[in-house]
């Protein structure tokens, strides 16, 4: 499985923006994306987005459409993720996926996580 090395995060106010960014150790298969979760203490893991590694192709969680954008360099086998105008509840650990599937009835990680990087927003 890809080793997952994230970076970014951080204390913000609302309103405000951060990066996150994911190296991975090897490129996910064809036909798979990569991608970010979020979890709060107690809750399940949330979906943030996906990227396709061949296309390009995006996919976002209806809490973050308009405000994330995830991206990917295929050179740098790198994924990020832009989240701007982020709010308290934005606030949670957020993981880097590797081998992501993107199906009609949801999006799942079959790969590795990473360590998880925390994102703290304040009101």
């Amino acid at each position: 499985q890809a080793q997952l090395q994230e970076s970014g995060g951080g204390l913000v106010q609302a309103g405000g923006s951060l990066s996150l960014s994911c190296k991975t150790s090897y490129r996910p298969w064809s036909n798979y994306a990569m991608g970010w979760w979020r979890q709060v203490d107690g809750a399940w893991r949330e979906f943030v987005a996906a990227v396709g590694w061949d296309d390009g192709a995006t996919y976002y969680g209806d809490s973050v459409k308009g405000r994330f954008t995830i991206s990917r360099s295929k050179p740098t086998s790198t994924i990020y993720l832009q989240m701007n105008d982020l709010q308290p509840e934005d606030t949670a650990v957020y993981y880097c996926a590797s081998d992501v599937v993107v199906k009609p009835d949801g999006i799942e990680n079959f790969g590795s996580w990473g360590q998880g990087t925390q994102v703290t927003v304040s009101s």
